[in-house]
């Protein structure tokens, strides 16, 4: 999400962002265009929530990497323990322990990055929805931003001095 803020007390701009860098670095693109293209104001960014269970499912693929790594590591303890022989896909696993944990690693951590990330970047300048990607199912042009923020934008006190001081 980023606040955008027009520091001569105008109106609030809020753009909800995917996480993904290739996306962040899209926002960052715009970020630095709209405060360039309207001085004063201030853009903050922040990543748009994702939807209830997708973010419990991502808190759970952690401990799911840990216990299965704990597994890998210890199962000639855990399975006994609880009474198990050791399944036969346990012992090709532990056969490649390095590779298996670093797959489970990966594969974990590219899953929860996925689960993580929402798809938005939305704009909000007063309250007011100016553009939304979930909505239109593309990113913004930096022409179209620019022109949608500064048709909500009120005209700045430098503007309207610097016009009558040329006069």
């Amino acid at each position: 999400m980023a606040d955008i803020e027009n520091l001569w007390g105008g109106p609030t701009e809020k753009s909800n962002v995917l996480g993904w860098y290739k996306r962040r670095g899209t926002a960052v693109t715009m970020k630095r265009m709209l405060e360039t293209s309207f001085p004063g104001i201030h853009v903050i960014l922040q990543n748009y929530p994702p939807p209830f269970p997708k973010r419990v499912l991502s808190k759970v693929i952690p401990i799911v990497q840990v216990g299965a790594i704990a597994t890998i590591l210890a199962g000639d303890q855990i399975f006994p323990r609880l009474g198990m022989v050791p399944p036969p896909w346990y012992y090709s696993l532990r056969a490649n322990r390095f590779g298996t944990m670093a797959t489970i690693w990966l594969f974990g951590n590219f899953a929860q990055s996925f689960l993580q990330s929402s798809g938005a970047f939305e704009v909000y300048c007063n309250g007011d929805l100016v553009f939304s990607k979930l909505v239109e199912q593309r990113f913004p042009s930096e022409f179209e931003l620019r022109d949608l923020i500064g048709s909500r934008l009120p005209e700045s006190p430098f503007g309207r001095n610097l016009g009558k001081t040329l006069t």
